[in-house]
């Protein structure tokens, strides 16, 4: 059976971005979230070969030094052309000072090199892993995606991350040019459109009233 969230939970990131948004999706449901940073706690090394093992890395590291629930997100962005990576390296590229301009100018020199210039070629996805683990050991773990095309140079200072170069299918808008409750605001006030709001839309079902 699923389990319920209620009360207090960790949200097990240090990144403002993907903290900002999980306390926006959250805070509809009553739940009180704190974020690892703000209880200082390490961030684990991130070992799994998935998403979704990256996610549960993190869950479970906070849920047990924090003895609170806590949920974790692992996001990335695959591009097809240059065989689904950067996936779960995808921080990775940003480097220790998170430069994500310089991640995707090397994504865009990447598939420059592979002759990646019409949008057909050009193809990408987000996903977002979500867990949710309980310091008992419980486990709830979901996962989504969202396809679009890569454009260069990228436009919109309104996400983060790769936001600004990924067009989200059937938009004319890159990520980084909606503002956020329109790029992962759940109905009615948004769309749901990314990755992160269509992994919670599943997590919300499962556990939160």
């Amino acid at each position: 059976m699923p389990r319920r969230i209620s009360g207090q939970l960790v949200i097990a990131t240090h990144n403002p971005g993907k903290l900002a948004e999980m306390r926006e999706l959250l805070s509809p449901y009553g739940v009180t979230a704190i974020s690892a940073g703000e209880l200082g706690l390490a961030e684990p090394e991130e070992t799994g070969d998935s998403f979704a093992a990256n996610a549960k890395i993190k869950a479970v590291a906070a849920a047990t030094a924090a003895k609170l629930p806590a949920f974790a997100d692992d996001s990335g962005i695959a591009v097809d052309a240059l065989d689904g990576a950067p996936g779960i390296y995808s921080a990775r590229w940003a480097g220790p000072s998170k430069d994500f301009n310089a991640a995707m100018s090397q994504i865009e020199r990447l598939l420059a090199e592979r002759g990646a210039t019409q949008p057909s070629k050009r193809k990408a996805h987000f996903v977002s892993a979500l867990c949710v683990a309980w310091p008992d050991g419980h486990i709830e773990e979901v996962e989504a995606r969202a396809d679009g095309t890569l454009v260069w140079p990228p436009r919109g200072t309104a996400g983060f991350g790769y936001d600004p170069m990924f067009l989200p299918d059937g938009h004319d808008r890159t990520f980084g040019e909606m503002p956020s409750i329109e790029k992962h605001g759940l109905p009615p006030l948004g769309k749901g459109l990314s990755h992160r709001a269509r992994a919670f839309v599943k997590l919300a079902e499962r556990c939160l009233d």
